[in-house]
């Protein structure tokens, strides 16, 4: 068998050794066409529209674990009861024994006031909840996903960033539970593909935004939405010229399925190259839910990045993966 060896950064690394046999039933010739899916995280806001994309599709059997510590059983519950559809309450720092042909791992709490919340919680999970993934992708010779975040590339030295910038993290700091546990989740990918073969697939996530967002949850957009629906001022933390880039859910899904279903390993950013500063996005929501909201400043979170912008040139380079690349008024158009 051709071996090849690359520097992970391109998209298209191959192991040193073929991948695991996968389970029988993907070459069944009753049940060809059937593949059976696992969603951990499925739950929560991404989560659920990637399994709403999923049961679309009638040929697929789709299995969510999740713990609820982030997610809602309301994000599925038009799932709840289908035939193609399991639903189980699991924590993915403890082994799980299913049977299926794909991993989407998604599981991990994601914005900043959940994952500070425990962060040794959110450590075990990007760690140990990895490693168990692994563990049964290699068992049952399943194609797993990770979706890993623009949080690796830190406070970005480099700008906009791409696959190949290792990143500015602070190892030590409140958000390294998140940062650092992603970055060794995606050590962990490779390296089970290197040693073992595992088909392997890395998203780093850029800001995503859409329906399901937890109000509450500490993201910026989220935040921003619910203060002027409250009519509170809408707090942007100083000096407010740093910078997100914010890609609709759809389109995010539409780029997580293209890679799982694709040739190339990642890690390949996705998100929207259209960039905002802070001050520009609360005047943006402000114009679209209460113009009668004022704009205050507050200081400013430890390690928070002052920019943020994903190169998807890679992204673009996957057969029809040009989706996540939106105008700007992306936002304005959904509405948040």
């Amino acid at each position: 068998m051709a071996q090849k060896e690359t520097n992970g950064s391109n998209g298209d690394h191959i192991s040193t050794r073929p991948p695991p046999t996968p389970s029988p039933l993907r070459f069944s010739k009753f049940f060809q066409a059937n593949l059976r899916i696992l969603v951990t995280g499925g739950a929560g806001f991404i989560g659920s529209h990637l399994v709403d994309k999923l049961m679309e599709n009638e040929k697929h059997e789709v299995i969510v674990a999740d713990n609820f510590f982030t997610g809602s059983k309301d994000n599925l519950k038009k799932w709840i009861g289908h035939p193609r559809f399991e639903l189980i309450r699991h924590d993915v720092t403890e082994p799980l024994l299913v049977e299926v042909d794909q991993i989407y791992h998604l599981a991990c709490p994601a914005s900043p006031i959940f994952y500070k919340h425990n962060p040794v919680k959110t450590i075990k999970t990007n760690v140990i909840g990895t490693l168990n993934m692994l563990g049964l992708a290699k068992r049952v010779g399943a194609r797993i996903l990770l979706t890993s975040t623009s949080e690796v590339y830190g406070d970005p030295l480099e700008h906009p960033q791409t696959e190949a910038y290792w990143g500015n993290v602070n190892p030590i700091g409140v958000r390294s539970c998140y940062d650092e546990g992603k970055r060794v989740a995606e050590t962990l990918m490779f390296d089970y593909h290197r040693q073992h073969g595992i088909e392997i697939r890395i998203a780093r996530i850029f800001n995503t935004y859409g329906p399901r967002m937890n109000i509450d949850d500490g993201r910026v957009v989220s935040n921003f939405i619910a203060q002027a629906v409250r009519g509170e001022p809408l707090t942007v933390q100083r000096p407010g010229t740093q910078t997100r880039s914010f890609c609709y859910v759809a389109d995010m899904v539409d780029g997580l399925i293209k890679l799982m279903n694709g040739n190339k390993t990642g890690p390949i950013n996705l998100g929207n190259p259209g960039e905002f500063t802070m001050l520009e996005l609360a005047e943006n929501v402000k114009e679209l839910i209460n113009p009668d909201v004022t704009v205050t400043m507050t200081e400013n979170t430890p390690d928070d990045p002052r920019q943020r912008k994903p190169d998807i040139t890679k992204a673009k380079e996957v057969s029809g993966m040009g989706a996540q690349d939106r105008p700007a008024g992306r936002l304005g158009a959904h509405g948040g």
